[in-house]
Formats: structure tokens, C-alpha cells, sequence
């Protein structure tokens, strides 16, 4: 069995708090009137979106969001299949209405 090196081993009683949206791979869940949707932040350099917020288009590198719903009709699997890129204000506005 190797010997540990004391100092690089964290000290019995240290606590590192679980980043919850990088275990998630930066997914977070949002729950609104509307249901419970699977949120992610991104930015595509390969396409451009339409944003459903406003009908405006999302050009290809800027950052935004992608949504879907986790308990609509036929589960998350087909809200995977619905997703939506929707500007990052745009979709904070939606939310604010919800």
C-alpha cells in the first residue's frame, strides 16, 4: 500500500460543497406554473436559433439557454425532442410571467 503525503490530502472535517449544476453538467431544473423544465446554458458556434421569446434569431457563438420540458406529455425524453434556445433575457422574462 502507498504512503499518503500528508499535505496534499485534505484534513479529516474539511467539507467541499457539491457544485449541483456541474454535476449536472450544467443542467438545472426550474419548476413554474407551467411544469418542471431541464434549463442549460450554452453557446453554439454551429448554428443559429430562433428564440421563441421574442421570434428573433440567436446567432451562432452567443451565449444563451436551452430549455425543455422534464414532465410534459411523453416525458422528458420527447421535451428533449421540443427543446427551445431562447435568449437569456428572454427566457428570465418568461419566468418573471410564470
Amino acid at each position: 500500500m502507498p504512503k499518503s503525503r500528508g499535505a496534499s490530502r485534505r484534513p479529516y472535517g474539511t467539507h467541499v460543497p457539491l457544485d449541483v449544476d456541474r454535476a449536472r453538467g450544467g443542467s438545472r431544473l426550474v419548476e413554474n406554473r407551467s411544469g418542471e423544465w431541464v434549463v442549460r446554458n450554452t453557446s453554439s458556434s454551429e448554428k443559429t436559433f430562433t428564440c421563441p421569446g421574442c421570434g428573433q434569431t440567436i446567432p451562432q457563438g452567443v451565449a444563451h439557454v436551452v430549455s425543455w420540458q422534464r414532465d410534459g406529455w411523453g416525458g422528458e425524453s420527447a421535451g428533449l425532442e421540443r427543446r427551445r434556445h431562447w435568449h437569456t433575457s428572454c427566457w428570465q422574462r418568461e419566468q418573471r410571467r410564470q
